[in-house]
């Protein structure tokens, strides 16, 4: 497969909200989970989370992003905010939509965002980063995986590491405590020990990116 998921480190004063979170230091930011961050009919849905909901409103209302915002749903030590941004605001999101991409989880610490994507191919990234360049966004590719869409990490396996995983298992290499060894396990497949370590590495990465991809709903 060529389509990949990939985290991401932004960082520009233009970027939207990035003034509120300069200006209150306390609040965390992130999208309303199936909202995403590319507008409908209601907005920009956030969910926001802060020490002071006064002064994070005291911040939208200088934020040269946003033009307008509104407290959808309250819920005390959290709430739901729905945001229109100006003119003046840099988004990542639609560059990521334009490549066929998704946009999976923002998340702020401080002043930088925390962006994961899933993108259908290498060029797509590169094109992410050359986007970035253009809009003076300072762009840090944090981790890069490739990507195994759910109901296919036995296919994506390779039979030797299907072998492996599998023999390895029955075997009771996993156990707790284990009821054999790395050498053991080898030693059935008829590799050497650091061929079988590797081997198991690898399938087990493939089984645990499409696991994750399962239970977040990412795929």
């Amino acid at each position: 497969m060529s389509d990949l998921t990939a985290t991401i480190g932004l960082e520009s004063p233009d970027l939207a909200l990035t003034e509120t979170v300069t200006y209150d230091e306390s609040a965390s930011v992130q999208p309303v989970t199936g909202a995403g961050t590319v507008p409908n009919a209601e907005g920009y849905l956030f969910t926001i989370r802060t020490a002071d909901f006064d002064r994070f409103e005291t911040a939208l209302a200088r934020d040269h992003t946003i033009d307008g915002f509104e407290r959808v749903v309250d819920l005390g030590v959290e709430a739901v905010y729905s945001f229109e941004y100006s003119a003046d605001a840099t988004l990542f999101s639609p560059a990521v939509a334009a490549l066929n991409g998704v946009s999976l989880d923002w998340t702020n610490d401080g002043t930088e965002w925390t962006v994961r994507v899933w993108l259908p191919d290498r060029p797509a990234l590169a094109a992410l980063r050359e986007y970035a360049a253009g809009h003076d966004i300072r762009f840090t590719l944090q981790r890069v995986s490739d990507y195994v869409s759910p109901g296919e990490a036995e296919n994506s396996l390779t039979d030797e590491q299907r072998e492996a995983v599998l023999l390895a298992l029955n075997m009771g290499y996993f156990e707790e405590p284990r009821e054999a060894t790395l050498s053991e396990v080898a030693a059935e497949l008829g590799i050497s020990q650091p061929a079988a370590g590797g081997r198991l590495r690898r399938g087990l990465k493939r089984l645990v990116l499409s696991t994750l991809a399962s239970e977040t709903g990412d795929g």
